[in-house]
């Protein structure tokens, strides 16, 4: 029998595969070869190299076990004597070595850890290019070798993850507590609160979506092999205006440039569309907006057509944007554009309109309700707003961050003063 117990070490092996080990370790070595050969088999694709891989039996060894389980007839065991004694066959290369665990070690830390020195700082760092430079080193082994014993050490292949935030503003904290403390005082006057977003643009065609859709099996929708602007209809603008008191959105997919009068133009719709009828006693509206984009804080013309919004709808409007760098933390991200992607993976986007609908058919369990439009203006970029301009603006700047937190109120309000 072998000792599998190695590999029972290993951080990220799920409890199901550390029990069926346990259980391998108890198996003489035919048993040891039909068992692998069954797992194999049931994982489907992959299941020989990830067998091979998680056990260090051989790929032919496996290949053999699943050849005697698919013949016909039961699978004939070796006659009596004929079963190798316990830990007869080859020898595992790090036992004709012993030194090659540390070398292996060294090599992968050394590398990521930065050492200026490490052969491999610069390279990919492939089981074929570690098992080459431990060749180098005088030790026979092979990238099969190289890949079990690091799952032996505990590695794994790892993605990147986006946790490091970077810098951070010194008022970031405050200004979401002042944020928040706005969004409360909304809500207990029954204002509305909104959260706006420019969701990312999307190409309109015959062109792939990440993600997988129920189909008939071996139909699979076909797509451009490549995605050129040029060969589709352009690119979807979605902007979206999400009430995070009555978890209802509404999105406008423009055709054109996301400029701040397209941003204040989708706040427009959702005002006439949804936001009228739902607070038809509403005295003011909240925007909470993200730093940058078509509706930051430093951009002239987002706030010149905000003032033209609230000169129409005759209110005040307050807005406050997001610290730099916390965008995640905004509402219409997870509550509403996460629930759009969701709802059409895997659909290829071959029209406006197929956009349209994809989005205002996007549904929670929460009770999301979602309205969208098409909107075809065109929206010019690089519209300046002049010193007089912003002079003549009824904007009031709050007494915390003034260039986070202020007020548009009607212009008809400051002439009659």
């Amino acid at each position: 029998m072998r000792d599998y117990t190695g590999m029972l070490h290993q951080r990220s092996l799920p409890e199901t595969d550390r029990q069926w080990l346990k259980v391998l370790g108890t198996l003489n070595e035919f048993q040891a070869r039909l068992f692998v050969a069954a797992r194999a088999l049931q994982i489907g694709r992959g299941g020989v190299s990830r067998m091979s891989q998680l056990t260090g039996m051989s790929r032919t060894t496996i290949g053999g076990g699943i050849a005697e389980l698919t013949k016909r007839g039961r699978p004939a065991a070796p006659a009596e004597g004929k079963q190798r004694r316990a830990g007869a066959g080859r020898k595992r290369a790090e036992h004709v070595a012993p030194g090659l665990l540390g070398a292996l070690t060294e090599l992968v830390e050394d590398s990521t850890a930065g050492d200026p020195m490490s052969p491999l700082k610069w390279t990919s760092k492939s089981t074929r290019t570690l098992a080459d430079e431990l060749t180098r080193q005088g030790y026979r082994v092979n990238k099969d070798n190289v890949a079990r014993c690091l799952h032996e050490l505990g590695y794994a292949l790892q993605a990147n993850v986006k946790t490091l935030e970077g810098r951070q503003h010194p008022d970031r904290d405050a200004q979401f507590r002042y944020l928040n403390r706005q969004v409360q005082a909304f809500f207990r006057t029954d204002d509305p609160v909104i959260s706006v977003d420019t969701k990312k643009k999307e190409l309109v065609g015959e062109f792939a979506q990440a993600g997988r859709t129920w189909r008939p099996s071996g139909l699979p929708e076909a797509t451009l092999t490549h995605d050129f602007i040029h060969q589709g209809k352009g690119k979807a603008v979605p902007y979206g205006a999400y009430d995070v008191k009555r978890d209802e959105g509404f999105v406008n997919v423009g055709v054109s440039h996301d400029t701040a009068e397209f941003a204040v133009q989708s706040v427009r719709r959702w005002w006439r569309s949804m936001g009228k009828q739902a607070y038809p006693n509403g005295k003011r509206l909240l925007i909470c907006a993200d730093a940058g984009g078509s509706n930051g804080p430093r951009l002239r013309a987002w706030k010149a057509h905000l003032q033209r919004l609230s000169n129409q709808c005759g209110f005040p409007i307050t807005v406050g944007h997001y610290p730099p760098g916390t965008s995640k933390w905004n509402k219409i991200e997870h509550r509403l554009f996460s629930f759009i992607s969701m709802n059409w993976r895997g659909r290829p986007l071959v029209s406006f309109e197929t956009v349209v609908s994809l989005i205002a058919n996007t549904r929670t369990r929460s009770g999301l309700k979602v309205k969208a439009g098409l909107d075809t203006r065109s929206y010019e970029k690089g519209l300046s707003v002049s010193d007089a301009d912003m002079a003549a603006l009824n904007l009031h700047g709050h007494r915390f961050h003034p260039d986070w937190n202020y007020d548009l109120k009607p212009q008809a309000a400051r002439n009659a003063k």
